[in-house]
């Protein structure tokens, strides 16, 4: 029996495809802007993620200033290297210790100039920024330690340099920094854009070498500190502050005089942020649905009314209240759960065009896609139980008077 009512309500829905296609509109327009902007939402949330992953694992950036990034002057004494040394053997938990010189300066090679980020560290900068080798080598210890000549080159500086050059990777070739020149030993591999603009433009340099000749002072603009894997974050930072607050010669009452930046907060933050706004903006998108379903209400009593005498016939020769009801209300939920599968294949195909779009991961999500999928049909039910009620308590012998 349910499948003949079934049947009879899919007849109806195609007797009107056009009126049919008009009254589910709402429906796929809820349904593909709901999973649209959650699919999006997560994808950015993810992009998000990789970006501050890229900058290092289980990061703190420690940095002279009581601002984010250093600042304060010349009154703010800096980091020296003694105190990477001194946070890698004191504290636990800590996995490796970079300090870092940065500065800004123009590069000639192959007949070319180029403005960029020279920084100056030890090897276990590739360590706590997540950096790897596209091609060479690291510096060895002896070049580390005299300040030797020797530079490894970002992409876009080795792109900006030699990518015209047929054959020609940078490698071996001389590299002038400033006023003295050096080896190209190393070619880091590509990260892109980050939270601080092109990760890729950059020159690196031993830490020795980037005090005697670019800055010309032993001290260190920020020291980078990766924390053990598992390691709690909290008491770390503890211990970190108290150490530099021990070798800074603060008093009590004297506030820190430097800052730390731990950037997998700034990814917590960020990555509940955006699930907010993603919550919010399917919220939003959901709206429509509720407008979709009173479209599909209006639609099924406008069909009740029109399809009074066919109601009273059916009602006459022994048709059941319950049968009748049902016959409506699978017709609604028929239209509704159409206009559901119409709206998840238009937001499979949005989503994955808008993420190729704005550059972020497409992220398929099989709740979400169930769940508007589930919704819509539930909107059917709900706003179609009214016109199939009204249709249901029809009298046989008024309804069959009906013109």
């Amino acid at each position: 029996m349910l499948f003949n009512v079934f049947m009879l309500a899919l007849r109806s829905v195609q007797r009107n495809m056009l009126r049919s296609f008009l009254t589910i509109l709402g429906i796929v327009i809820g349904v593909s802007a709901v999973i649209t902007m959650v699919t999006l939402g997560n994808g950015a949330t993810q992009a998000i993620e990789e970006k501050i992953t890229s900058l290092g694992t289980n990061l703190l950036m420690v940095s002279p200033g009581q601002r984010i990034g250093g600042g304060g002057g010349g009154s703010v004494p800096q980091f020296v290297e003694a105190d990477g040394e001194a946070i890698a053997a004191q504290i636990g938990g800590v996995a490796a210790v970079a300090p870092q010189g940065r500065a800004t300066a123009t590069v000639v090679a192959n007949g070319r100039n180029w403005s960029t980020t020279i920084v100056g560290s030890t090897n276990d900068w590739f360590y706590t920024g997540n950096w790897q080798l596209a091609s060479g080598r690291v510096f060895a210890p002896d070049e580390q330690l005299a300040g030797s000549a020797e530079c490894i080159v970002g992409e876009t500086v080795r792109r900006e340099m030699w990518g015209g050059t047929v054959g020609q990777t940078g490698l071996g070739q001389q590299l002038r920094v400033k006023q003295f020149s050096c080896d190209v030993i190393g070619v880091l591999a590509a990260k892109g854009q980050g939270g601080m603009g092109d990760q890729d433009d950059t020159v690196l340099l031993p830490l020795h070498t980037m005090q005697r000749r670019v800055t010309g002072s032993r001290k260190v603009g920020a020291l980078l500190v990766s924390m053990e894997d598992g390691s709690d974050s909290a008491p770390l930072k503890a211990s970190l502050r108290q150490l530099l607050r021990e070798r800074r010669h603060l008093a009590v009452t004297d506030d820190d005089n430097f800052n730390i930046f731990d950037t997998q907060q700034l990814a917590d933050t960020l990555s509940s942020t955006m699930g907010v706004l993603t919550s919010l903006l399917g919220a939003v998108a959901a709206v429509s649905l509720l407008v979709g379903g009173i479209g599909i209400m209006n639609i099924m009593l406008v069909s009740v009314t029109e399809r009074t005498r066919e109601i009273g016939l059916r009602l006459a020769v022994g048709a059941l209240e319950g049968e009748v009801l049902m016959q409506f209300l699978i017709e609604a939920v028929v239209l509704s759960a159409l206009g559901g599968i119409v709206g998840v294949i238009i937001a499979t195909g949005a989503s994955w065009v808008l993420s190729g779009v704005m550059a972020v991961p497409y992220m398929f999500d099989p709740a979400i896609n169930l769940l508007s999928l589930l919704f819509s049909a539930a909107i059917g039910m709900v706003f179609g139980y009214f016109p199939a009620r009204r249709a249901a308590r029809m009298d046989p012998i008024e309804a069959l008077r009906h013109e």
